[in-house]
């Protein structure tokens, strides 16, 4: 993580589209929110970032999306790879493993 911190704030879509390996949680948030919206099934402003921390020391960052006027669901692509399934979101030692990777 610490190697690649240039590509912490990258908001390129291509550039992030293209890459391969390691890829941010703040990265994921940015393809995913963008793909939801173009697709016209969500608005920007059904899309929230939240915030939080992995291991209680590393800052971490997930989406909420707005499903209908009641309900939210919490979605976290980074932390989905590590076991963790949609409607959750990594967060203190609740952050997967890697004996899980999907």
């Amino acid at each position: 993580m610490i190697l690649k911190i240039n590509r912490l704030f990258k908001d390129n879509f291509e550039d992030i589209w293209r890459r391969k390996g390691f890829m941010y949680c703040t990265a994921m948030n940015y393809l995913l929110r963008i793909m939801l919206v173009k697709s016209g099934f969500f608005k920007d402003e059904d899309i929230e970032l939240k915030l939080t921390n992995t291991w209680y020391i590393v800052p971490h960052q997930y989406l909420r999306i707005k499903m209908n006027e009641r309900k939210f669901i919490n979605v976290d692509p980074w932390a989905y790879q590590f076991g963790i399934d949609f409607g959750n979101y990594g967060h203190g030692f609740k952050a997967g493993s890697l004996n899980s990777i999907r």
